[in-house]
């Protein structure tokens, strides 16, 4: 059976799940073809710092409230609707404020590739 040449998610459609940040939805975890994975992620006020060792993930914000941050090491980069930040492994990151943001995650995602001070 000859494979679809495209792959569709409607991630409304696709269950949340808790993470450092807030509540992830993720897909293409499952799609052999594709090296990565996108995640919409809801952030929560409480997000904790943590890092990857082997994942770059690239965070473009979609909604900001007012007075958003990153915090990327010991850095804080006020943040807003329509920016995008490339955060290489080792980088401790946390997004402060409430926002709901786009990432895209190259190698897949790996929940064990998760790491707290």
């Amino acid at each position: 059976m000859k494979k679809k040449p495209y792959e569709f998610v409607r991630f409304s459609n696709l269950n949340g799940v808790p993470c450092p940040c807030g509540t992830a939805r993720r897909a293409f975890a499952e799609t052999e073809d594709f090296p990565g994975t996108i995640h919409v992620t809801e952030i929560s006020s409480d997000s904790r710092v943590h890092y990857h060792k082997k994942l770059t993930e690239t965070y473009y914000f979609l909604e900001c409230n007012l007075g958003a941050k990153m915090q990327l090491n010991d850095e804080l980069i006020d943040v807003q609707s329509g920016d995008c930040i490339l955060i290489r492994p080792g980088t401790r990151h946390r997004a402060i404020g409430q926002m709901k943001v786009l990432i895209v995650v190259l190698p897949k995602f790996d929940v064990s590739d998760e790491w707290f001070d």
